[in-house]
Formats: C-alpha cells, structure tokens, sequence
C-alpha cells in the first residue's frame, strides 16, 4: 500500500512539473513571439503553432490544442503573410487536426481529430472532417473543451 501511495505522489509531481514547463512554454509564445495567447490556454508539446507570422495567432482563454494539430496564421503559396487567426474561449482542437489561415473559430467548439479547418466555424458547435463541417450545433463546453453535462 506504502509503494502505490508514493508512486503516485511521485506522478503528481512529474504532472506538476509537466504542467509548469507548459505554462513557461505559452508564456515564451507570447513574450518572444507576441501571440496573443491566453495565459491559461494549453498546448500539447507536439502540436506545430505557425511562427512566421506570431501577431497573427489569437487563442481565448481555457482553450486545448491536442498533439500533432497545426495552427497556421500565414498564407506561403499566395504571399500572404499578414493572415489572421483566430480561436474561440473554451475550445477543444482534436489532435492532428489543421487550422488553416484567415480562420475565425468561436467560443465553445470542438475541432474533431484529424480535422482540416477551411472556413470559419460559429460557436457553440462540433466540426469534423476533410474540410471540416459542422456535424453538432448548440453545444456547450467548459474549460477546456469539454462537454458540459447537466447533473
């Protein structure tokens, strides 16, 4: 019983620690880059956020970015690097999904695994596919993304 109790003390510090280099990481974006990312917004260490145009990068507050998802804010292909986009509070973006340029995601949705983000998404609703389309409105998340249940 003694070896359980500090094997997950132990895993609870790792997770803190986890979560500081996290919160360090974001706070980087922000301060060297200038994204406008909220302070409470968690990105996975592997999802790939677009550096070459940084100021172009809005995330509100209590947001997810999954592994592997890849948020872009600059167009190569038609030399426009001046693209804005934008993600929503409370949002949840899937893993190995893409956020193209010029995308204005709301508050409160959910961006499916493997996703491609093409077009704007309204709030309050759940996207998925190649490109992605709303296939659930009138949703409601809280922190993070998640579905709020009703207790």
């Amino acid at each position: 019983m003694r070896a359980r109790f500090i094997n997950q003390r132990m895993f609870m510090v790792l997770v803190t620690i986890r979560n500081t280099i996290l919160k360090l990481r974001t706070a980087y974006f922000r301060k060297i880059y200038g994204m406008d990312i909220a302070e409470d917004v968690r990105i996975s260490f592997k999802a790939r956020i677009d550096k070459t145009n940084p100021k172009g990068l809005h995330i509100g507050a209590k947001t997810y970015v999954a592994f592997d998802a890849i948020i872009l804010s600059h167009d190569f292909s038609t030399r426009r690097h001046d693209a804005k986009t934008i993600i929503g509070e409370c949002c949840f973006i899937g893993a190995g999904s893409i956020i193209l340029p010029n995308v204005t995601i709301g508050d409160h949705v959910i961006v499916g695994a493997g996703s491609v983000v093409t077009k704007d998404i309204p709030s309050n609703s759940a996207v998925g596919g190649n490109p992605a389309r709303v296939i659930k409105e009138n949703i409601e998340t809280i922190a993070y993304g998640m579905i709020k249940h009703d207790d």
